[in-house]
């Protein structure tokens, strides 16, 4: 069956070929999902164990996204043992849980024990607390109390996402001794690069990097040649903080401590580049009121999810509504204010979104803060006045063309000028305000940033226009 697949790849240890899964725009290739299709169909475990099984876990984990849900669950019952756990860690929650749903806890524990403590993790902390105790009872005692201790820690928190195997030595060992215990180690995690040392509380002491124990003599001792490690991460610091701590100082892995500086675990590069993706995905999900739903997720979830913002969003336009409503004598004399003043409310909601997005991304990567915050604002209005100078010169020209009558082009200009002016301060001052107060300037910032414009931009334009062709 393999030989219809065109494009092979570099080949698994196994010295086996394997076939390229992807189109070409990062997708699923169709063919090879209709060969998955008709094998799990025809239960042909030959193939499913040849093309399917030997997948990297992440490709393993697109591809189980995109069949058919009766598919996945045929899928893993027909693999067994030879299905990779792991993989569902690269699926949605929501497809996770529903494959969870058709295995029995006894299976699913069985297949836990084999992954990373992390991997471990991730898994069981989606699942149902009754359900998570079950698996947990059946798993031995040392792991059970590794992964309890990791599930104990704050959702998102740099303990949720720790590996609780590392390799940890004495300062008293000589390099000869450590890499006899390496070498003949049972419980060490499968790829590391950095070698902890300890004192007898678990106090982290220090660190090694695994090429100067490579390029050391066998007699030298430990203590001679470590380093402080410079950024342990508190179990409590938030995984998007450990993450900046990894980009700033370029880490491949760091210690994971206690209150009392105990060695726990260890955060690795690859856990911090999914959290990378997931917070940067979050936060542009949240600048549009949408929360963390994904793909997956049910019509009523995400309706759920939604229907908050969307309220909130209805309060506003209905204040906006209500602005209008003050100027409606002005409105009916001059029916160009109408047709003008949804541009203007537009454009200006445009340019705060516009700051608006800049100012939270700073504010979660910690670029914008206390110190310069005045620089940053006085920057900010500074392109706001002047990109409504440029846009009001061209917009009131093509209003007053349009119209024949320049006055109304000049007033059209001015209040352009000024929500251009409201919308570039409200961008950048609603975020920092609501980051202050404690709330998530990513999910409350654009519906008052567009409520701010809307209403500045409807008081200024009709408020300007009835003073000056209605009451002069």
């Amino acid at each position: 069956m393999t030989e219809t697949l065109e494009q092979v790849r570099p080949r698994k240890p196994s010295d086996e070929p394997m076939v390229d899964i992807y189109t070409e725009d990062g997708s699923i290739r169709p063919d090879f999902l209709a060969l998955v299709g008709a094998a799990i169909a025809d239960r042909d475990i030959l193939f499913l164990r040849h093309d399917v099984a030997r997948l990297h876990e992440s490709e393993l984990g697109d591809l189980i996204a995109a069949l058919l849900p009766e598919q996945r669950i045929a899928l893993i019952s027909l693999l067994g043992d030879d299905f990779d756990m792991t993989a569902l860690t690269e699926v949605d929650e929501a497809i996770r849980l529903e494959i969870f749903e058709q295995i029995p806890n006894d299976k699913i524990a069985e297949a836990i024990g084999d992954l990373d403590s992390d991997d471990a993790v991730y898994i069981l902390e989606d699942l149902d607390e009754e359900d998570r105790e079950e698996i947990l009872a059946q798993l031995p005692f040392t792991e059970r109390v590794r992964l309890r201790r990791a599930l104990d820690y704050p959702e998102s928190s740099a303990g949720r996402r720790m590996q609780t195997e590392f390799v940890a030595v004495p300062p008293f060992w000589t390099v000869g001794q450590t890499i006899d215990y390496m070498r003949n180690g049972e419980d060490l995690p499968e790829r590391f690069s950095l070698i902890f040392v300890i004192d007898p509380t678990f106090k982290l002491l220090g660190a090694v990097d695994l090429d100067k124990i490579l390029r050391t003599k066998r007699q030298v001792r430990i203590e001679e040649i470590m380093r402080d490690t410079s950024y342990p991460i508190p179990a409590e610091m938030d995984q998007e903080e450990a993450a900046q701590l990894f980009e700033q100082y370029d880490l491949l892995s760091a210690a994971v401590v206690d209150e009392n500086n105990r060695l726990v675990g260890v955060l690795t590069i690859d856990d911090m580049v999914d959290v990378i993706h997931e917070e940067a995905d979050e936060d542009i999900k949240r600048l549009a009121g949408v929360g963390d739903e994904e793909l997956s997720d049910s019509v009523v979830s995400i309706a759920r999810s939604r229907l908050p913002w969307l309220f909130v969003n209805l309060l506003t336009a209905a204040l906006g509504a209500s602005i209008i409503g003050l100027f409606d004598h002005s409105i009916e004399k001059m029916v160009a204010l109408a047709v003008l003043m949804p541009i203007v409310s537009a454009i200006g909601g445009n340019a705060g979104t516009q700051t608006m997005t800049v100012s939270v991304r700073a504010l979660a990567t910690r670029e914008l803060d206390i110190y310069n915050a005045s620089r940053i604002i006085r920057r900010e209005a500074g392109v706001g006045l002047a990109n409504g100078l440029v846009l009001a010169t061209v917009m009131g020209l093509v209003a007053g063309l349009w119209f024949g009558d320049y006055q109304l082009g000049c007033v059209f200009a001015v209040a352009n000028i000024i929500n251009f002016l409201v919308a570039a301060l409200g961008g950048i001052l609603i975020p920092l305000l609501l980051d202050r107060s404690g709330a998530d300037p990513a999910v409350s910032s654009a519906v008052f940033v567009t409520a701010l414009t809307d209403v500045c931009g409807f008081f200024s334009f009709l408020g300007i226009a009835t003073w000056w062709f209605v009451l002069h």
